[in-house]
């Protein structure tokens, strides 16, 4: 099928349009897994898988030592120059040995620790120490789609997230009719393995065209630039999913299991959508933020992706919403509790994207300062408001404090966002201060 003219000389439009049908895919393969979960394994089940899937979220970040974002704007910005490109992957190369080493020995010697911490029994201990066997590809895979996201090869993504997302939910569901909870937990846990194969594989070439691997070295002369992305993201992701780890279980504590594993799956279909989200982020707007100079272009180029994505998004978590009782008896049937939590989660979210498209000018040029308060700020009004309101709203409360966290960070990113153009006094305003 012929793309038509208009999305062909739209390029945020060209990488939504063809990252949407991979999208789509990949929410109809969901559903029928997330239904067959719920109905085989129960609220118990859900809740034991949104753990795990915390975990390995947050050593995403751990093994690179964060430096994924790093990856993806250094890469944009020396894509034609081989030395820079050697000198980036030698840093992140230390930097991955160093937080796979670190994740992994935590992870292996502690695994009963983690197994009761996260699962409430030390039953799981041996798949804490499989998660520890898997961290290299975890590492491996995250740096490589760095690389893919830099270069904004949006095609290749596009494969390589279809391919792997099928095989990945193929051992996912072998493993659940064989094994149950144990064998959908192995599955989840081994899903970086099928991830990084399936990339090796599509894209190992350009890979050899942009890394002289023979050319790398154990250095770290990019090593201050990326340290500033490795703060970035311990707050973004590493405390982010702490503070879900630590929120699920004070659902657990103050209502029941079951009111967590409501919230944990509405949780879950928005993770879905934002996944269409976070690839034009990091395939388009870091790449795009990071070359623009002048307040007129970052302005215009905000306008553009509002005016492009915006519907596109509001509409969708419009239909969500219409007809959330249908997606919750087609994905939960027997979740009946989980419907007055959709409408405060897509209001959150719909706010959350209109922000975060905003928030990272923040990655783009490195700004360390604004990106860490605002969130610190956003995590902590997370959790404060979510204390404050458990109370009275149950689970409920947690996602009204999703969408007031949002409100309130949307508007202070607002502010910051502009304030970087803005030039000293008597200097004309196209002139960029630094920070």
């Amino acid at each position: 099928m012929r793309i038509p003219e208009f999305i062909k000389k739209n390029a945020l439009l060209k990488m939504t349009s063809l990252n949407a049908g991979v999208i789509m895919i990949r929410l109809a393969i969901s559903f029928f897994i997330e239904r067959t979960v719920s109905v085989m394994l129960g609220e118990a089940g859900i809740y034991a898988i949104s753990q795990l899937r915390n975990v390995l979220s947050s050593l995403m970040s751990l093994t690179t030592s964060g430096v994924f974002n790093g990856v993806v704007k250094y890469v944009a910005e020396n894509k034609e120059n081989e030395e820079s490109l050697n000198k980036v992957f030698s840093t992140v190369m230390v930097f991955t040995v160093l937080g796979s080493l670190t994740a992994a020995v935590g992870l292996f010697f502690w695994a009963e620790y983690w197994s009761i911490e996260l699962f409430d029994t030390p039953d799981f201990a041996y798949l804490m120490k499989i998660v520890a066997f898997v961290v290299p590809a975890i590492a491996l895979q995250r740096v490589f789609n760095g690389v893919i996201n830099g270069l904004s090869a949006y095609k290749k993504f596009v494969k390589i997230e279809l391919f792997s997302y099928l095989l990945s939910s193929a051992v996912l569901i072998l493993g659940l009719f064989q094994f149950g909870l144990d064998g959908v937990l192995f599955a989840i846990s081994i899903t970086p393995v099928v991830q990084l194969l399936t990339l090796l594989y599509i894209f190992h070439k350009v890979l050899r065209k942009h890394l002289q691997f023979s050319k790398l070295r154990f250095a770290v002369p990019f090593g201050k630039a990326l340290l500033a992305f490795t703060l970035m993201s311990f707050i973004s992701t590493i405390l982010k999913n702490f503070i879900e780890l630590d929120i699920r279980i004070m659902i657990k504590d103050n209502i029941s299991k079951d009111d967590a594993a409501y919230w944990s799956a509405v949780t879950r279909i928005s993770m879905n959508y934002m996944v269409f989200a976070n690839a034009i982020f990091t395939l388009y707007v870091i790449p795009k933020f990071a070359t623009i100079t002048t307040l007129g272009g970052f302005k215009k180029e905000v306008v553009h992706i509002y005016k492009t994505l915006l519907p596109l998004f509001g509409v969708g978590m419009l239909l969500v919403y219409v007809f959330r009782d249908y997606v919750r008896l087609l994905i939960y049937p027997e979740f009946e509790g989980m419907v007055p939590l959709f409408k405060w989660q897509l209001i959150g979210d719909f706010i959350r994207f209109a922000a975060l498209i905003l928030a990272y000018q923040f990655l783009a040029k490195r700004r360390v300062v604004p990106f860490v308060i605002t969130e610190l700020l956003s995590l902590g009004l997370f959790y404060g408001f979510s204390k404050w309101l458990i109370g009275d709203y149950g689970a409920e409360g947690v996602v009204i404090a999703h969408m007031l966290r949002y409100g309130v960070y949307f508007v202070v990113v607002l502010i910051i966002a502009f304030t970087y153009f803005k030039p000293p006094k008597g200097e004309p305003q196209e002139v960029q201060t630094e920070t």
